[in-house]
């Protein structure tokens, strides 16, 4: 069972993201909410100048095993810590993400012109971001959910399936209904759905 709970956020660095679905796990695991420097109302920090560091950020806060809890641009984050440290990283969490795959033909809008267009303070380097860790998805032996809505242009459910399929011990939940925000718009039933993949139940 994890000791920590790491809730890490998408692209616009959203603190509160996660915060709904935590206040109703019943997981005792002490519960950490990441902001991305430089993104959102978290302050750039000079030592974060790529995906890389902020990798590096998550893996700092693994001082015991812990599950990572992760959206969208979050989930590639989380995907390279549990590649880089697999002994530190009990459980994996994604919602709605690319997981650092190649998700063309796929049906996935791009995100990064509206994301640009509306947010022009956020680092460059994370909107230019591109990496494919599809072959390297099989080292990942951690029980994994994914939480998917069926009503998300961004990460359709066809990217869900994809992510299942190189994943070796995945289990894919859609909801009916929801988008992108499935975390944050169904956060009683994103946090049973945590609990029990967590061996905690909700009442």
């Amino acid at each position: 069972m994890p000791s920590k709970l790491l809730f890490l956020p998408g692209a616009l660095g959203r603190v509160d993201f996660w915060v709904a679905a935590a206040e109703r796990m019943r997981h005792p695991a002490q519960k950490m909410h990441f902001g991305w420097p430089g993104f959102g109302p978290t302050p750039a920090a000079p030592d974060v100048n790529g995906i890389g560091d902020l990798v590096d950020k998550v893996i700092a806060e693994l001082d015991a095993p812990g599950a990572l809890i992760a959206h969208s641009m979050g989930g590639v984050i989380a995907i390279q810590v549990a590649l880089a440290r697999p002994d530190l990283v009990t459980h994996l969490i994604l919602a709605e993400t690319s997981g650092g795959m190649d998700v063309t033909g796929s049906g996935a809008v791009d995100w990064r012109p509206f994301v640009r267009s509306e947010y022009p303070t956020l680092p460059d380097w994370f909107l230019t971001y591109h990496e494919d860790l599809t072959a390297r998805l099989s080292e990942l032996h951690m029980p994994t959910l994914l939480l998917w809505g069926d009503a998300d242009p961004i990460s359709p459910v066809k990217v869900g399936e994809k992510l299942a399929a190189h994943l070796p011990h995945a289990e894919l939940h859609i909801v009916e209904g929801a988008d992108h925000d499935l975390a944050y718009t169904h956060a009683a039933q994103v946090a049973a759905l945590i609990d029990r993949h967590l061996g905690a139940t909700n009442p």
